[in-house]
Parts: C-alpha cells; sequence; structure tokens
C-alpha cells in the first residue's frame, strides 16, 4: 500500500527521552530515521485519511490519559525493545480496530505486544549482548510505576522519515 498511515501513542516526555538516548546510542544510526514511539497501526488506507480525522480527535476528547508502565526487556530477534504493560491503552486500541474493523491490514489483526524500539536490524548476538546489559537501565523505569500517553499521533509513512498529520491529545474525563 503506498503512502498508509500509522497512529502511534505519544510518550510523556521523560519516557520519550530516555527511550531517544536508548535509540540513538544501539540503533544503527543509517536506519535510526524515526523518534521513540509506541506502534498502534501500522497500516491505515490512504481513503481512510478523512475518517481518521474525524474519529480520532473525537475518541481521544472522550478518554482520560491511557497509563502504561516498563515492563521489561523484549527480543525482537534482531533487535531489542523495552515491553510495556498498557491495559488501558490497548482497550482503547480495540476500541479503534472495531471502529475500523474491515479496513485494517492482517499486520494490524494479530494481538498487540506494545514496545519502544530501541535497536532493529543488528545479528542476534548484538540484540542479545544488549538485552543482557539492560537490566539496570531498565530498574528505575520499572520501580518508577506507571506514567500517562498525553496524546495519540497519526503520521503518513513516506518510505523514510514519517510526516506527521495530527496529534489527538487525551483530555477526557472517562477511564477505560
Amino acid at each position: 500500500m503506498a503512502d498508509p498511515f500509522i497512529l502511534t501513542a505519544v510518550l510523556p516526555p521523560d519516557v520519550q527521552g530516555w527511550a531517544e538516548g536508548l535509540r540513538r546510542a544501539h540503533f544503527p544510526p543509517e536506519r535510526n530515521h524515526l523518534h521513540a514511539h509506541v506502534t498502534l497501526f501500522h497500516s491505515f488506507a490512504p481513503a481512510l485519511l478523512e475518517e481518521l480525522r474525524d474519529y480520532l480527535p473525537r475518541l481521544a476528547a472522550e478518554f482520560a490519559p491511557p497509563e502504561g508502565a516498563v515492563k521489561g526487556v523484549m527480543d525482537l530477534g534482531k533487535g531489542t525493545a523495552i515491553a510495556l504493560e498498557t491495559p488501558q491503552l490497548l482497550a482503547l486500541r480495540a476500541m479503534i480496530a472495531e471502529h475500523f474493523r474491515g479496513s485494517l491490514t492482517s499486520q494490524d489483526l494479530h494481538e498487540p505486544r506494545p514496545h519502544i524500539t530501541i535497536q532493529n536490524k543488528v545479528t542476534k548476538a548484538e540484540a542479545r549482548e544488549l538485552q543482557a546489559g539492560l537490566a539496570p537501565v531498565l530498574a528505575p523505569w520499572i520501580a518508577k510505576g506507571r506514567f500517562a500517553f498525553p496524546a495519540l499521533a497519526l503520521h503518513r509513512y513516506r518510505g523514510g522519515p514519517w510526516e506527521a498529520v495530527k496529534t489527538c491529545p487525551f483530555r477526557g474525563r472517562a477511564r477505560l
């Protein structure tokens, strides 16, 4: 699909800064075109743009910021991620998936595993080496507890860096 839309959950500034530092340190520089992010949907068709622009702000306006927590290390095979525990965000994602039922790609039909990728497209040995040393780096964030995702962000994929389309802040009172 040409120029699909990607939906992410925006990280709070402290988590964003920390994850960005890890990406800069461990992601192959020639492939690191994106900021640290949590992908909710990988590929909405371009034909859905107007519906996305209408639905996402209304949904975000209804709900309070969903909570998340750093859970540990996630092995991506040839990469490494920070695994997140995000039941409220997953409930919100399920609502979005239901709304766009019939329009999702096979990749977006799979059960999501929320994470922040900090290393990708390296050898399995490089990934395992990083994973083995991450426990002390993650420990303070695991101990810190929960954080809140401030917004949803819609992007257009153009083959490299993503083009920002719309950010939808959570500003409601309803809890998921």
